[in-house]
C-alpha cells in the first residue's frame, strides 16, 4: 500500500427481484487493489441535518488511523487533507461525493486527516479503522482553514458542528507528526464480485 495513495473503490452491485446485493469488503479482493490493512474497528455515524461537518480528524502516532468510508444513507463531500510534513503536497486536499446512490467508499491513509459535510438530512457513515480509537492521541485540523482551499457546501455560520470540532489549529499551527515523500494521487479501483 502506497501511504499517499488515497482510493476510490467502486463496488457493484447485483440486482434482481428482490433489490441488489454488494460485497463490501473482502481482505483478498482488496489486498489486490492495494488496501492490505488490518481493520480492528467499525464505527458509525448519524447526522441529522444537512450541513453536519464532522472533522477534520486524525489520530497521532502510533494509534494513526487508516480509513474506509462508506455513505450508506444520504450524501457526503468526504474530504481529506495530506498530512506528511516532507510531502510536495501536504495541506492539499482531495474531495469526492460518497452516497448511498453511489454506493462508493473512500480509502484514507493513515497520514492523513479526514473530514465530511452531509449534503442531505438524515445522512449516516460507516467507516473501518486500522487501529483503536485512542483519547489520548486525537488530534484535528481546522475545517475551514483559509490555506487548505477547501470549497465546503455550506457556509461557515451555517455549519453544524461541535465546539471541539470548531477550535483545531489551522495547518501553519500543526506540527504533524507525518512523513513521506510521495505526491498524494487519487486511485479508482473497480472490484469484480461474484453476485450472491
Amino acid at each position: 500500500m502506497i501511504s499517499g495513495s488515497v482510493i476510490l473503490v467502486r463496488t457493484p452491485r447485483y440486482g434482481d427481484v428482490r433489490g441488489w446485493f454488494s460485497e463490501t469488503w473482502s481482505r483478498a479482493r482488496f489486498a489486490a487493489a492495494g488496501i492490505d490493512c488490518d481493520f480492528v474497528q467499525d464505527n458509525h455515524s448519524y447526522s441529522e441535518q444537512a450541513g453536519v461537518v464532522r472533522g477534520l480528524h486524525f489520530q497521532r502516532p502510533p494509534y494513526a488511523q487508516a480509513k474506509l468510508v462508506r455513505c450508506v444513507r444520504g450524501a457526503i463531500l468526504d474530504v481529506v487533507v495530506d498530512l506528511r510534513a516532507d510531502s510536495p503536497t501536504c495541506g492539499a486536499h482531495l474531495a469526492v461525493e460518497l452516497s448511498a446512490e453511489n454506493g462508493n467508499q473512500l480509502f484514507v491513509p493513515s497520514c492523513f486527516a479526514h473530514g465530511f459535510v452531509t449534503l442531505l438530512p438524515e445522512t449516516e457513515v460507516t467507516y473501518k479503522v486500522s487501529a483503536p480509537y485512542a483519547p489520548g492521541h486525537e488530534a484535528g485540523l481546522a475545517w475551514d482553514d483559509p490555506d487548505l482551499n477547501i470549497a465546503w457546501p455550506v457556509p461557515v455560520g451555517e455549519a453544524v458542528l461541535t465546539d471541539r470540532d470548531r477550535n483545531w489549529p489551522r495547518l501553519r499551527e500543526l506540527h504533524t507528526p507525518f512523513s513521506g515523500g510521495g505526491v498524494m494521487t487519487l486511485s479508482v479501483v473497480d472490484l469484480v464480485q461474484f453476485s450472491g
